[in-house]
């Protein structure tokens, strides 16, 4: 059979503070977020009897609750907003998830694992960089300019991007079956990402809803970060393509940014390929001990801002960590504190 290519079947968006109509009772919404590379996320609203099931909030700016305000008024039928699922812990998704469980005094939908991630970040905030996050950086190869900088935004980027994350929730898992809006929604879990991502099928529509899961045009961000920092996001991402697989190849898919779109049994072929095309890149370059910071330019062909450098960065020891799992490279630790991976002896001599 034939590959079905991405495709944009609504060939539109909706513009801010309005919603766009995908099917009867299922709303676009797509808010802006100053967010570089990115600039808005789609969010979605699901008519559900007498209200209305909201799937992820944005970010917790003025802007967006102005903007939702605008749309509780002249959108919903006079309905309230009854249910609140969010996709996973980043701000651009959970960010206004306590405002809108306190506008419209409903507790919040999530798994187990994107609340209580979300919940430690926001408690954890602090004005002073913990030490331990220096010590991070400093092991991926930051100069002392980059760390400076570390140093100098303090720790609470996370919480300023949220309205007070909920004490409670209700809690969600992999293969249950919501009912929403008369129809039957299973979650399904993706990882890699986010620790515990929930997307959400609904076999009757023929529509996924796929949070930073599944993305056209681009690939979700995999990377390794200072609260797990020998993780292996990446081999969660790539056996989750597994299970999305079996999801048929025909499903709409509504992506957290970009636009609606089908075909996706493409993108996720194409997220193996790249990320193996990436594997490949490291393992070659690894035949010397190379340092996180050391490995960009194999990875990254164009010139990095400090904050990319940051984000690269992540990426780039996720790739590591996971030939680290897979015994192709081994983690070294200098007496400088910075963490240099080289090919192991049983590949060296493979290639040899």
């Amino acid at each position: 059979m034939k590959k079905q290519e991405i495709e944009y079947p609504l060939g539109t968006r909706p513009a801010d503070g309005e919603v766009l109509k995908i099917r009867e009772g299922l709303l676009w919404v797509r808010m802006p977020i100053p967010i570089k590379g990115l600039e808005f996320i789609n969010l979605y609203l699901i008519e559900d009897g007498d209200g209305w099931t909201m799937v992820d909030t944005g970010l917790n700016t003025g802007v967006i609750r102005d903007l939702w305000e605008h749309i509780f008024e002249t959108h919903l039928k006079g309905k309230p907003v009854t249910r609140l699922i969010c996709t996973h812990f980043h701000p651009d998704h959970m960010g206004l998830a306590g405002w809108i469980a306190d506008r419209w005094n409903i507790p919040l939908t999530m798994t187990f694992g994107e609340w209580t991630f979300g919940r430690m970040l926001y408690l954890e905030g602090a004005k002073e960089t913990p030490q331990f996050v220096i010590d991070f950086y400093t092991s991926v190869g930051f100069t002392e300019d980059m760390l400076d900088r570390v140093r100098s935004r303090n720790f609470n980027n996370f919480r300023k991007a949220m309205w007070e994350v909920p004490m409670g929730f209700n809690r969600i898992a992999d293969g249950q079956i919501l009912s929403i809006g008369q129809k039957d929604w299973q979650v399904v879990v993706g990882r890699g990402h986010a620790p515990e991502h929930a997307c959400l099928y609904c076999a009757e529509e023929g529509i996924l809803i796929s949070g930073d899961q599944i993305l056209p045009r681009i690939t979700p961000h995999i990377g390794v970060y200072p609260s797990e920092p020998f993780a292996n996001p990446l081999k969660e991402f790539i056996q989750s393509i597994d299970t999305f697989m079996k999801i048929p190849a025909d499903t709409m898919v509504l992506p957290a940014h970009n636009d609606v779109f089908t075909g996706f049994h493409n993108q996720l072929e194409f997220y193996q390929n790249h990320h193996q095309e990436r594997l490949d890149q490291l393992l070659a370059a690894c035949d010397r001990p190379m340092s996180a910071l050391d490995l960009l330019p194999v990875l990254f062909n164009r010139e990095l801002s400090v904050p990319d450098k940051g984000l690269a960065i992540a990426e780039g020891l996720a790739h590591c960590h996971y030939l680290v799992g897979e015994g192709e490279l081994e983690r070294q630790i200098g007496a400088d504190g910075i963490w240099r991976f080289e090919r192991t002896k049983s590949i060296k001599a493979a290639v040899a």
